[in-house]
């Protein structure tokens, strides 16, 4: 009985920690903020995924900046005459298998395949428009991806959690390689991990929303998880760097897998290929 006593005081006095330290250690988790005071008066953006966390955010401090904001939500199309900054951030993750109105699997058909084709559809507009931006908003999960071209769609097996790191490693190629084609032209693209967030990006997970549920009071806020696309969307230190990976405002490590140059061309040519493009451009 005493060693019950003994250990359920000891969780009561863990839990009042957590509860009492946990802004101090919310800030310290929340890793880096922008400290820009960059204006975009006058510069168009486009923003995938913007209804909603910190797409939402993101598209919130732009547009205080003065920037001409494009929310690029479900079932919404714009026309423009400039392009100034392009941030790729729309994603889904661990869903169940289910395809995309062009018979793709949902992960790498959201998270990867609807990026390349948009961007390929406005990279001529961000060429005119130069000096312009690319962000391309990926994970950490990269690190455990690994491009399965012998399944790339995942119709032989699927598992959620694989398909999700596989989406987020394709970003970070899908990055480097454009940034490689770009060269010159005074276009840049940076990858961003924005850390653990409260977002719905979980909501298909239990396991994953039962874990940012016990430890939510630790997670970041999608304004905190906002802070490194808008880092790479206006520093003005970072007006001629492209193909880097960021985290908390600060360049970051790329997984060995995610920097191998044969792999992004492989994914880039079997990307085209699905999509039925062709980058001339």
């Amino acid at each position: 009985m005493m060693v019950l006593v003994l250990i359920v005081a000891g969780v009561v006095v863990v839990a009042l920690l957590m509860v009492l330290f946990a802004p101090y250690i919310r800030k310290y988790s929340a890793g880096g903020t922008c400290m820009s005071m960059a204006r975009l008066d006058g510069k168009t953006v486009l923003i995938t995924g913007a209804n909603t966390g910190i797409g939402k955010e993101t598209a919130l401090d732009l547009a205080i900046r003065g920037a001409r904001v494009i929310m690029a939500c479900r079932d919404v199309e714009k026309e423009v005459d400039h392009l100034h900054i392009l941030i790729n951030n729309a994603g889904v993750m661990m869903c169940p298998y289910v395809k995309t109105n062009d018979g793709f699997e949902m992960q790498l058909g959201v998270n990867h395949l609807g990026p390349f084709l948009l961007t390929y559809l406005l990279i001529g507009l961000l060429k005119r428009s130069a000096p312009a931006r690319i962000v391309v908003v990926s994970s950490l999960a990269h690190n455990a991806g690994w491009i399965r071209f012998h399944d790339l769609l995942s119709q032989g097996s699927y598992n959620s959690g694989l398909a999700y790191c596989q989406s987020k490693l394709a970003n970070v190629l899908f990055a480097r390689e454009l940034a490689r084609r770009l060269k010159g032209s005074s276009v840049t693209v940076n990858s961003v991990h924005p850390g653990l967030v409260r977002s719905e990006l979980v909501r298909h997970s239990t396991i994953m929303s039962l874990l940012f549920s016990l430890f939510s009071l630790f997670l970041k806020s999608p304004r905190d998880g906002a802070q490194t696309s808008i880092y790479c969307a206006v520093a003005e230190e970072l007006h001629s760097l492209t193909g880097k990976h960021f985290s908390d405002c600060a360049p970051a490590s790329v997984a060995p897998q995610g920097r191998n140059e044969e792999t992004a061309r492989k994914l880039w040519d079997a990307s085209s290929e699905l999509l039925g493009i062709v980058w001339d451009h």
